[in-house]
């Protein structure tokens, strides 16, 4: 599927050679990023318990998170339009920084103190770090790869992003806590962070014709702004935005509720079987996240997520939650309800490629605006569930509600532009001169 439009010019001398998907330039980024990811990821499995366990309530503990997820959110915003001015690299080193001496302070001051003001404050201020370093490595390889093979590209990040940070960080603590304790399994984190940071700064190279650190302090606000102002500026960022959040309503909104309905007696799993299901939910994403970027890339972003993604999200999150009421304790039939889950979901990974092509001249604002709807995402799942459910309806009602608003994404599909670039012939890839002159005619 071609474009209706041009893309900005590409120099070809920047760009990437691209081997199953992947910016080869690139290829040891992507692996910092599943290191430094993995670190980063440790605790959320025993962080929140541990924070009881020394002494706290439920209520501080989950505010910890809270404010985490808070100085995240800002921190993803801010990551796109800063990486375009001061380049990808020196944010990305920043980001490694800012992770230690927070991490460091955390540990130290906080949690073996038993500082709950402290514990609060540095977790918090860490939370800003690893947008700067995962989102400012995705400025990168936007600025590095062909437009035509981007969602490829991205799904690349996704998948090194699951792998590190859904599944490495979720098992490692089942080993080192027994042996070596908490804490310790807090300072081990660090050595991944650090690992990882010095893979990704010694390996990348800046894009000198990317940086934009001469212009005036004005003009560079005004950039950074612009992660906001796009959105009523144009009208396709704004659609795209309200698409990205409906997305990842599955994903972050079931796990609130579908460990009741499938431990309740009508459906008869245990926690632990339905831990498994979920498990293997994620378990499958690093592979379907790469191969919906190749696909994507071949028949087009926004059929894919039309199709597949939206009113097939539209179908399958009504499977997960009806099928299991009629094979009841059917383990085998609740893993593969939960595949088709997982292979509908993961097929809007064009989104990272659509937001940078909707607006080529502002590359580093869209992807900001793309991480802002991350952002929203990940909290408009549940709150729509705890609305719902405080108006005493059930579970089935709010999958019904997903269900309906994935297929009103879809629709919304057909009024965003197709900024998708036409395809390079097999063997042409760096040929990005000639493409150019070949849409512009």
């Amino acid at each position: 599927m071609t474009s209706t439009s041009s893309p900005a010019f590409e120099n070809p001398s920047e760009m990437s050679k691209v081997v199953f998907g992947m910016p080869v330039k690139l290829f040891w980024g992507y692996i910092a990023i599943a290191i430094f990811m993995t670190g980063d990821g440790v605790e959320l499995a025993f962080l929140s318990k541990y924070i009881i366990d020394i002494g706290f309530n439920v209520s501080q503990s989950a505010m910890v998170f809270t404010v985490y997820a808070i100085t995240a959110a800002i921190a993803s915003w801010l990551s796109g339009g800063i990486s375009e001015i001061y380049g990808p690299r020196k944010i990305m080193a920043l980001g490694v920084v800012w992770w230690v001496v927070f991490h460091v302070l955390f540990i130290h001051f906080g949690l073996a103190a038993k500082n709950y003001p402290l514990i609060l404050v540095f977790y918090a201020l860490r939370g800003f770090a690893y947008p700067l370093f995962f989102y400012a490595f995705y400025v990168l390889v936007v600025q590095r790869t062909p437009s035509h093979r981007l969602a490829s590209a991205t799904g690349w990040i996704w998948s090194m992003f699951t792998i590190g940070y859904g599944i490495i960080a979720s098992f490692l603590p089942s080993v080192t806590i027994p042996l070596w304790g908490f804490l310790t399994t807090l300072w081990m984190s660090l050595a991944w962070v650090i690992v990882g940071g010095a893979i990704a700064l010694l390996t990348l190279k800046e894009l000198p014709s990317q940086n934009k650190t001469a212009m005036p302090g004005a003009a560079k606000l005004l950039e950074i702004s612009r992660g906001i102002t796009l959105i009523f500026a144009n009208r396709d960022i704004c659609l795209a935005l309200i698409i990205r959040i409906l997305c990842n309503l599955a994903l972050f909104g079931f796990p609130i509720f579908m460990p009741l309905h499938y431990t309740s007696q009508n459906v008869g799993f245990t926690p632990e079987q339905w831990m498994r299901i979920w498990g293997i939910f994620f378990l499958v994403q690093p592979v379907t996240n790469v191969l919906w970027g190749i696909i994507g890339d071949r028949i087009g972003w926004l059929f894919q997520m039309r199709w597949v993604g939206f009113f097939g999200c539209t179908i399958t999150t009504l499977l997960f939650y009806f099928m299991p009421l009629y094979f009841p304790a059917n383990l085998g039939m609740a893993i593969f309800f939960g595949l088709l889950l997982a292979f509908t979901i993961t097929s809007f990974v064009p989104m990272g490629a659509i937001f940078p092509m909707l607006a080529p001249e502002h590359k580093g604002a869209a992807i900001s605006v793309q991480n802002l709807g991350g952002g929203i995402g990940n909290f408009i799942g549940p709150a729509i569930a705890t609305v719902l459910f405080s108006a005493s309806f059930d579970i089935k009602t709010v999958v019904i509600c997903y269900s309906a608003l994935y297929f009103i994404g879809g629709v919304l599909t057909w009024f965003i532009r197709n900024p998708q670039p036409a395809r390079v012939p097999a063997g042409n890839e760096t040929d990005l001169t000639s493409l150019s002159l070949k849409e512009e005619k």
